[in-house]
């Protein structure tokens, strides 16, 4: 096993043109975009679409249960993907993301290829996404023309999911905003694999027509609970892995705030200089977040202004988000979500979505400190703050999770209430002579 292990099969750039690579599927609009750009740069790839009791009890199998809940959850993906007999195992690869932070995160890797060799695949090469330099000799380089793509995939996925959560609460027709999410989602990976509409000219372009076209969805904007929805990344997106909870607060009756995941793209960048702030670096090593920030500021200022002047929240800018966690959490914090899971739950309370939902994988000691450890604090200084931290586990039950999550929607709703009363315009009292009549 220890041999095995050492000599793992890695990804060749031969293999580009004989294996399909299997992505897990954390994000489902903006992991949609990126499997284009993969394939525009002439990989075979497939996004993950299964889900069910399987894929956490293979998991288990191979995978031990102290493990942080996302790694379960991936790992039991992709080998349910390779028992499923739909594909040729000596021309099948998968690619998992690392961070190359202190988070548990970094090393899912190794499991994974341990994993595989327990469950009789071996031969099946891995891949790692990441922007750190690990697994260098992965066969998947991360080159700059890539990366700025990258960038526009997950400015697009951001704005297709805020557009649409925005909207379909309060929509007329039945449907007409996820279909609207889906033309674009088709139109956008269409340019991606013609190898264009990712440049920043072409992004500055495209993002005023998709707001525009939400906004011409005929809606009833009443008042609605607004959530906020925050966590560990893989929990907080993957419907696999919060049991599909932006559907189960859509059938409350409720509009969904899913925070962007380019802040986290964008918490990743500012912790690099961070790091050379605090414990000590080189000129470049302190500045270098600020070039990176300062390039992807420009489209966050466009996704920003659209969404705005089509009548939609749009969210800080990530410099703004940064400064709210002054005299509350060091940026120090930096393993997991770190400082930004605070930033997000500030942000989303000021913003008027002080209903929030932490998802958190149990155990998760970061999310438990920034997440959880920080709701005191933040009730303190917003008193209008109602946040629960929802644990995600195989040992915990949908049917539990739902009811906490039901305890403090119906504080949110006895509160919309009240305010909903006080803003009422008051009824103009009748005549005595038009009573009498």
């Amino acid at each position: 096993m220890e041999e095995t292990l050492m000599n793992y099969p890695r990804f060749t750039p031969e293999m580009k043109k004989t294996h399909t690579i299997l992505i897990p599927n954390m994000a489902p609009v903006q992991f949609r975009i990126l499997a284009a750009a993969m394939e525009q740069a002439g990989y075979h790839c497939e996004l993950l679409q299964n889900c069910g009791s399987q894929v956490c009890e293979l998991g288990l199998k191979y995978v031990h249960n102290d493990t942080c809940y996302p790694a379960l959850l991936v790992i039991g993906q992709f080998l349910d993907a390779l028992d499923s007999g739909k594909y040729d195992l000596d021309h099948t690869a998968l690619i998992i993301t690392q961070t190359g932070g202190g988070c548990r995160a970094s090393n899912y890797i190794h499991l994974l290829r341990k994993a595989l060799v327990k469950a009789g695949y071996p031969q099946v090469p891995v891949v790692s996404l990441n922007f750190s330099g690990l697994e260098k000799d992965s066969g998947f380089p991360m080159t700059v023309p890539f990366m700025r793509k990258l960038l526009s995939v997950i400015y697009y996925g951001d704005l297709l999911v805020a557009l649409k959560a925005q909207t379909e609460p309060y929509e007329l027709e039945k449907g007409a905003a996820a279909a609207c999410q889906e033309k674009w989602l088709e139109t956008i990976c269409g340019w991606i694999r013609e190898d264009r509409g990712y440049s920043g000219r072409e992004v500055k372009a495209a993002m005023p027509r998709i707001a525009a076209d939400f906004a011409s969805i005929p809606v009833h904007r009443v008042p609605k609970v607004k959530v906020g929805v925050v966590g560990e990344i893989y929990v907080k997106y993957s419907p696999l892995g919060n049991n599909d909870l932006e559907k189960f607060l859509a059938s409350q009756d409720c509009e969904v705030n899913l925070t962007g995941l380019m802040g986290f793209v964008q918490y990743c960048a500012y912790n690099l200089s961070e790091t050379a702030r605090l414990y000590g670096g080189s000129f470049l090593e302190k500045h270098i977040s600020d070039v990176v920030l300062g390039f992807i500021e420009g489209i966050e200022k466009v996704m920003i202004r659209v969404l705005k002047d089509n009548g939609y929240h749009a969210p800080l800018p990530f410099r703004e988000l940064v400064k709210l966690t002054d005299g509350i959490i060091s940026t120090g914090d930096k393993m997991g979500e770190g400082w930004l899971l605070t930033a997000e739950m500030i942000e989303l309370v000021r913003a008027g979505y002080e209903n929030i939902v932490c998802a958190q994988p149990f155990g998760c000691l970061p999310n438990h400190i920034c997440g959880k450890g920080m709701i005191n604090k933040i009730r303190e200084l917003y008193p209008q703050a109602n946040i629960t931290p929802i644990d995600y586990d195989p040992s915990a039950t949908r049917v539990n999770q739902e009811n906490r999550i039901k305890l403090m929607l119906a504080v949110a709703r006895e509160r919309l209430a009240e305010q909903t009363a006080q803003t009422a315009p008051a009824e103009e009292p009748v005549p005595a002579a038009a009573a009498a009549r």
